[in-house]
């Protein structure tokens, strides 16, 4: 008995040394998990691969233009942001450059992009190149790190200090402060699904702004996608697993091991993509009989950090954090061909 509360006693102070956060103050965090650094290829990737300069952070695709949207960080937090439009066969490839940098992209599918950046966010028309800025009023000093849009058609935006903005029509609706850190925003219908990495967390909000309900999303969650069932996915790249949670209300609905660093998340009405960052491969998981069954597996490019699906044309689209290109796997569903 004596040693099992030694071993509490140490178990307390370990917690409390690691982290200067009062139950009183801040919440605790851990150090944010991050994807591993893939190894050199070990095997061609699959598909076709189309060069692609500079420092891709996000990707994601329109269907209303059929184009595959990536941002492209500049060499300096503080330089101007670029645009990839990427038609591949339909369309030339273009770039856009935008007036400051970005950090978070989201679209509405419906041929419009928008990307958070300080005090506001870019709202961007991919079929003329228009880039308005949406500045926040209040918030000139603010750094945004994540953006989604809701169903209503209401822009969220995350800050580094952990603060969600709802803005309609450009005007700010509410603001709701309860995160460490705001990583990733995904919308699922009007429900706000947040990611914060140093909390490894998931939160949602409901539509009138407010917390809802807030778990705990395995040792080191990275990233979060939403897919047409409803689900929200979620990447625990620390702990090696796929985590697929149900919104309303959030609950915790599977937990698969993925092994080699998973991160690179995409959902389709078929199945459900994740990248392994630290084998350089990408699988396919079919979630509807309630543990995910592994259907495809393909090899990819170099760090496959960004995944993107064209779910109408069944092609799934692998970003590198590498500078090794974008591979494009037709038909990827229907296993290697």
């Amino acid at each position: 008995m004596r040693q099992q509360a030694a071993g509490l006693l140490f178990l307390l102070t370990l917690v409390a040394g690691c982290s200067s956060k009062t139950l009183g103050g801040a919440p605790p965090t851990i150090e944010a998990a991050r994807p591993a650094q893939s190894p050199p290829l070990s095997q061609a990737p699959a598909g076709v691969v189309h060069p692609l300069d500079g420092n891709p952070q996000a990707a994601i695709f329109d269907g209303r233009t059929a184009q595959l949207v990536i941002l492209t960080c500049g060499s300096t937090p503080s330089a101007p942001a670029s645009m990839t439009l990427m038609g591949f066969q339909q369309t030339p490839s273009r770039v856009i450059e935008l007036p400051g940098p970005a950090t978070g992209l989201s679209g509405d599918g419906g041929g419009n992009a928008f990307l958070s950046s300080r005090g506001g966010y870019f709202a961007v028309d991919l079929s003329s190149g228009r880039v308005a800025r949406v500045a926040v009023s209040g918030a000139e000093t603010v750094d945004f790190t994540a953006i989604a849009r809701r169903a209503d058609g209401t822009i969220a935006l995350g800050s580094a200090d952990g603060s969600v903005y709802m803005l309609a029509t450009g005007a700010l609706r509410g603001r709701t402060k309860v995160f460490a850190h705001i990583d990733s925003l995904a919308a699922q219908g009007n429900t706000l699904a947040v990611l914060d990495r140093e909390q490894t967390s998931v939160t949602t909000i409901g539509v009138d702004g407010k917390v809802a309900q807030q778990l705990r999303a395995g040792q080191g969650a990275t990233t979060m996608a939403t897919d047409p069932a409803g689900r929200l996915l979620v990447a625990d790249t620390r702990g090696g697993q796929l985590l697929v949670f149900g919104v309303d209300p959030l609950i915790l609905r599977q937990a698969y091991p993925v092994r080699a660093s998973p991160y690179g998340l995409a959902g389709s009405r078929g199945l459900t993509w994740v990248s392994q960052t630290s084998a350089n491969m990408v699988i396919g998981y079919d979630l509807s009989t309630g543990i995910p069954l592994e259907k495809v597996r393909y090899p990819t490019v170099r760090q496959p950090n960004m995944l993107a699906i064209d779910d109408a044309a069944g092609t799934l689209y692998v970003v590198s954090g590498a500078a090794s290109g974008v591979e494009v796997i037709e038909h990827a569903a229907a296993g290697p061909h």
